[in-house]
């Protein structure tokens, strides 16, 4: 729909072409190809035009992991506030969804909310085009362009007296989605131009992403730089994808290829050769190795002493530098010392909220620390890398530190 037509003369006629498109019939306009190709995915996946195919959503929880996993909450006020005008009039409500379409977030007015909420349009639901058939939200994110979708452009019947607008949302660093931006509400209160802001706002989180990075990168730098300058021989800083943030007697280079799975230790690294890899808050102080120098272990120090206040000192052959977790994160950490074996979601789930379903919540709790800790924690299950000697305190006691974590 253009600036200058007739909303009701538009849905009336796209009415007719869904119709037509449903029941095999010639269709008395083409529909645009952004729908076209929507419509045949869709129906590939067997998505049914007259059904109500919401589904029930997450519990609370789930959507707190979800959200904390996103990527999103670093930009989820610049996406409020530049959109803050379209829904200021009570018409439209404002919705942010991660990569697979899940609701995240939404605001608007209590009597579009209620509306909203008919159609399953809530936090938690799925809103992929594999799920709910054509919308701003899925088809943003299939196409990986801002869409709007107006009214019988849906796939979905009761979808409708409905118009959305999207944008995907990409992280700058690597150009994968991270989710999508969406403005929806009744289909005669979406102005044509809607989806244009949406995708300019869209487009501003991106660049308030890029300049989270780069501050995430002076701070990483802030840590290394002292350790450099001690260090002989090459060397750089690097976070946790690889971005350089700092390096001495190395190549300038703006990226690393970082192994998959990365820990402390010697590795192979295409670029540099054999290196020797540290842990840093953030990220990771890449060392390249000589004959003359073996790989080293890292320490850590888990004071509970203190149990409002407590303390993780990692230390290395480069330095040392420490952070104060949150007390989940301490807990955390002092489960992973008690069973150096490792644990699984389930089991971690068990020891911190009584019951083995909030795996969820724990990945993104493990994710969190893990962007602090970087590879001294592991994976499938968690605990503490090959290699990590660890030490606990505890009201007094010290576990002992001669021990490492497969060994604790």
């Amino acid at each position: 729909m253009s600036a200058g037509d007739d909303p009701r003369h538009y849905a009336q006629l796209l009415s007719a072409v869904y119709d037509a498109a449903m029941a095999g019939e010639k269709m008395p306009a083409r529909p645009r190809s952004l729908i076209s190709e929507s419509w045949d995915r869709v129906l590939h996946a067997g998505v049914d035009p007259e059904a109500d195919v919401a589904d029930a959503g997450l519990d609370v929880g789930d959507i707190e992991a979800r959200r904390h996993g996103s990527g999103l909450l670093a930009v989820l006020d610049d996406l409020t506030r530049g959109l803050d005008s379209v829904i200021a009039d009570g018409d439209n409500i404002l919705v942010v969804a991660d990569a697979g379409g899940r609701v995240l977030w939404r605001s608007g007015a209590p009597r579009v909310l209620q509306r909203a909420d008919r159609l399953g349009f809530v936090e938690g639901a799925d809103w992929a085009e594999n799920s709910v058939g054509t919308n701003a939200i899925g088809t943003a994110l299939m196409s990986g362009r801002a869409v709007q979708v107006f009214s019988a452009e849906h796939f979905v019947r009761s979808h409708h007296s409905w118009t959305c607008a999207g944008a995907p949302i990409r992280d700058p660093r690597t150009g994968t989605l991270l989710g999508a931006v969406d403005v929806s509400g009744p289909a005669a209160t979406i102005h044509p131009t809607t989806v244009a802001l949406v995708d300019v706002v869209a487009k501003l989180a991106e660049s308030q992403l890029r300049d989270h990075h780069r501050r995430t990168l002076d701070r990483l730098r802030s840590v290394a730089a002292p350790m450099l300058a001690r260090l002989r021989g090459p060397a750089l800083a690097v976070d946790d994808d690889g971005w350089v943030a700092a390096l001495d007697e190395v190549t300038p280079l703006t990226r690393l290829s970082l192994p998959r799975q990365v820990s402390p230790g010697r590795v192979w690294l295409h670029s540099l050769g054999e290196c020797d890899l540290e842990p840093l808050p953030g990220g990771w102080l890449v060392r390249v190795a000589t004959e003359q120098r073996e790989s080293s272990g890292t320490a850590i120090d888990l004071d509970l002493s203190d149990p409002r206040r407590p303390v993780v000192a990692v230390s290395g052959i480069a330095g040392s530098w420490t952070m104060r977790p949150s007390p989940r994160h301490a807990e955390i950490l002092a489960l992973l010392a008690r069973h150096p074996d490792g644990q699984s979601a389930a089991a971690l789930s068990r020891h911190l909220f009584g019951v083995d379903d909030r795996t969820i919540t724990v990945r993104a709790e493990i994710s969190r620390l893990r962007k602090h800790l970087g590879g001294l924690i592991a994976a499938n299950p968690y605990r503490f890398a090959d290699g990590v000697i660890v030490a606990v305190r505890e009201e007094g006691r010290v576990a002992d530190p001669t021990r490492d974590a497969s060994a604790l």
